[in-house]
């Protein structure tokens, strides 16, 4: 499928431009941050040929496209007019979702525009300190001098960068934020640190009697300058407002950075190092507690983190520890979380009978093992559930293995098998701490060790596959006996099609095939036997899966989760076994009404694309335990 047709899709499944306040991209992801979610048609975007997986999370929309992301980002911006409006959206960046979310929303779209550039940077840093541990290269040597510039320049002015990008999210200038940036790592600031500058010492340094406390300055620093473009944004709205239009376009510039380059020096980048450098002492004092455990933890669950996003959280401490230790040592253990994935799928590849399934799993373990795995997670793993806890388990082992080996990482980049010269220390770490040692030989055995585990409890245990990854329904002969599942009415009331239902992520279809039921009696029943998997505490909704492996989602009337409960009894509980029949919740129907809820009831079948269809019974009313929807196996 082309690219240009998969952005233009895309676009129109997440509503369409007027939806859209702004989307960027990493390794594998569109990252749409949308006004509206509830918009998208997510179950049609996931079904799309051109889409492994779609992910809300973090105060985003997450489309994963896979390792060609950057071409169809790049004909999404090019066939419509998003970057304009991104720019000149209203701010919507307050108030979406808790503050753990806002703070990664913050953190993913400031580094994922360079992030490309930083990883390859990090990798060509990788494989010289490869070189000069081998005597292929000297420190001395043009060719080193040369490259090592190309590689390190990004990372020492790394806060010119993340200015930029800040600026872009908070909606501030985005040049003044690099001049304000470039202040601080200005050439005379770190020739006053380094004691170079005659007759300036960095210990006397003030503004108007104020102390200067530069500390090891700015270079290579992430918190300081965005705490200071954070700031920045409202003293340049301040002087936008006070002072008159046809003087701001100087004005503006003059006051914002003749006041935010003193507070930057003076009080927030202070500031900023004093969090970075508290990020880093906590994240070292668990570490040195137990190596073990701390690698066992971030193995396990880091691919669970990566899928909800939660990974970004993580990047400032990676960084921090880089700036202030001149080593990291968390990135290592990564590493064998991302493998194991790799080496589940290589287990699905060597078991499933499926034709496609085998296809996919192959080429995403390859994918894998050069740190791309969102292919190999939301295409295979995930969706056959087992072999992604078997990943978890393999990825604890070998970080485990890893952090007790006491493997260190020296440059930020993409964790994958190109991670390992990284972990070779540098010339310019040993310069600051000259016994400092690390071993990459036990990284990439940790990280064999959980490729190994995770292919072999992969091909032992198995899995089941129900659940066929391919999207196309197949095709079955007229004579063919098809087997058909009769679901039993969970109301009394009167049918209506989804599409009735005012809430779109119902009456498009998005969750699945379904009808609606509007009740007028407040039992819910159990429409066939099953399991429990989803009982709200509002007992405004109910999850059922049947033994079959039919889910069904009962949602009793729309928004009333806002009740909190009230005129709700539940009669069941998370994972608890019913029959078909049994009392699952009483609801007060006129006390719904009376808060000003609609009471019609959608019946989903949410997994209704693992089947060849859901067909309805042709009738306008309903009791409870009548025959009333029919699954087509």
């Amino acid at each position: 499928m082309e690219n240009k047709q998969i952005a233009k899709e895309v676009l129109e499944l997440v509503g369409g431009e007027s939806n859209v306040i702004s989307v960027v991209h990493c390794a594998t992801r569109l990252r749409f941050k949308l006004k509206d979610e509830a918009k998208a048609e997510t179950q049609k975007l996931k079904n799309h040929p051109g889409v492994i997986q779609v992910v809300q999370s973090g105060g985003q929309y997450q489309v994963v496209i896979g390792s060609h992301v950057s071409e169809v980002y790049k004909e999404l911006m090019g066939n419509s007019t998003l970057e304009n409006a991104a720019d000149h959206a209203d701010d919507h960046s307050g108030g979406n979702g808790n503050i753990l979310n806002q703070l990664i929303d913050i953190i993913s779209s400031i580094f994922t525009p360079f992030l490309g550039a930083m990883a390859g940077a990090g990798v060509l840093k990788g494989f010289l300190s490869l070189f000069i541990a081998t005597g292929v290269l000297s420190v001395d040597s043009g060719i080193y001098q040369i490259l090592f510039a190309v590689s390190d320049g990004l990372f020492q002015y790394l806060p010119l960068l993340l200015a930029f990008t800040a600026a872009k999210k908070f909606k501030t200038n985005q040049f003044l934020a690099v001049a304000l940036a470039a202040a601080m790592v200005h050439p005379n600031i770190t020739t006053i640190l380094a004691g170079g500058m005659e007759g300036v010492k960095a210990s006397d340094l003030t503004f108007f009697g104020i102390p200067v406390i530069l500390g090891n300055g700015y270079l290579s620093s992430v918190i300081p300058i965005i705490l200071a473009v954070y700031l920045q944004q409202y003293v340049e709205r301040f002087f936008k407002k006070v002072i008159p239009a046809f003087l701001q376009i100087i004005i503006v510039p003059l006051c914002t950075l003749v006041i935010m380059g003193p507070l930057a020096f003076v009080l927030i980048g202070p500031i900023g190092t004093l969090l970075g450098d508290l990020l880093g002492k906590g994240y070292d004092s668990i570490y040195t507690v137990s190596p073990i455990l701390a690698g066992a933890v971030m193995g396990a669950f880091w691919q669970v983190l990566v899928m909800f996003g939660m990974h970004w959280g993580f990047v400032p401490i990676m960084m921090s520890n880089l700036n202030t230790l001149h080593y990291d040592t968390m990135v290592p253990m990564l590493l064998a979380a991302v493998l194991a994935q790799g080496g589940a799928a290589l287990g699905v590849f060597f078991k499933t009978k499926n034709e496609k399934t085998k296809a996919l799993s192959l080429s995403s373990t390859i994918t894998a093992l050069f740190g791309i795995t969102e292919p190999t997670v939301y295409g295979v793993t995930l969706p056959l559930k087992k072999p992604f806890i078997y990943g978890c388990i393999g990825g604890a082992v070998g970080g485990a293995f890893i952090a007790m080996s006491g493997v260190k990482n020296f440059s930020f980049g993409l964790v994958s098998l190109l991670s390992l010269p990284s972990f070779i220390p540098t010339a310019e770490a040993q310069k600051y701490i000259p016994d400092v040692t690390s071993n990459p030989v036990m990284a990439l055995i940790g990280g064999g060790i959980a490729f190994a585990l995770a292919f072999v409890l992969t091909l032992v245990l198995g899995f089941k596959e129900e659940h066929v990854l391919a999207t196309e329904k197949p095709e079955v002969a007229s004579d063919t006996v098809v087997d058909r599942i009769v679901l039993k009415s969970p109301l009394d009331g009167e049918i209506y099609p989804l599409s009735e239902v005012k809430d779109e992520v119902f009456s498009s279809g998005a969750l699945g095939k379904g009808l609606a039921i509007e009740p007028t009696k407040g039992e819910l029943h159990a429409p066939i036997s099953g399991t429990i998997s989803t009982i709200f505490p509002t007992g405004h909704a109910v999850g059922i899966t049947s033994s079959e492996g039919i889910e069904i989602l009962l949602h009793i009337g729309m928004d009333t989760v806002e009740m909190n409960g009230a005129g709700f009894e539940k009669f069941v509980e998370q994972d608890q076994h019913v029959e078909e029949g049994d009392l699952l919740v009483k609801f007060d129907l006129d006390k719904i009404k009376k808060a000003g809820y609609a009471t019609l009831t959608p019946i989903v079948i949410t997994n209704s694309g693992d089947y060849l269809d859901v067909l309805e019974f042709n009738q306008a009313a309903v009791c409870m335990g009548e025959d009333f929807l029919t699954i087509v196996k």
